[in-house]
């Protein structure tokens, strides 16, 4: 497929499967959207996490920790920021029947993996956000919601992908 193909493809493609593939590069906008927000506090560009008053809510106290400052020096936000573009480029990647082509199946499967990694990581920060500070940030478990809705949404591509691995 040349890469003119490729791009009238995914634009004007409709199969249930890029139908999904399109969702989840959408959630994972809408992740990258959340913790982009809490990023530009964490490097001091803005003063404030708009957030509900509650005592569920500390934002600050969250996204503030020694902890979320801990990865190698970079802020936990930053590197969520990442994290959810490598999956939403690999929703993006290849044709839209990609998981019956032999050389492009790895993306489907490989979506799926990073999707369940990515839910695996926002499961592990959203419990320890309660457990260690008895608190959660807003932007970070709207971020984790739709982490989560990732997951049943690249799965059955990576299934199909599988089941015709032997073609």
């Amino acid at each position: 497929m040349t890469p003119l193909e490729l791009s009238r493809d995914l634009r004007e493609g409709s199969s249930e499967f890029l139908n999904k593939r399109r969702a989840v590069a959408l959630l994972d906008y809408v992740s990258m959207a959340s913790l982009g927000l809490v990023s530009l506090w964490q490097l001091g560009i803005t003063k404030k996490i708009p957030e509900p008053s509650s005592r569920w809510f500390d934002a600050p106290k969250v996204n503030g920790s020694a902890e979320a400052y801990s990865y190698g020096g970079v802020p936990d936000a930053f590197l969520g920021v990442v994290s959810y573009g490598i999956t939403a480029s690999l929703a993006a990647a290849g044709p839209q029947d990609r998981w019956n082509r032999p050389g492009d199946r790895w993306f489907a499967i490989a979506m799926a993996g990073k999707a369940l990694l990515d839910a695996g990581q926002a499961a592990k920060l959203t419990y320890d956000s309660w457990t260690k500070y008895r608190a959660f940030c807003l932007w970070c478990l709207i971020a984790a919601g739709a982490t989560f809705a990732t997951v049943p949404l690249a799965l059955p591509e990576a299934f199909a992908a599988l089941r015709n691995n032997g073609r």
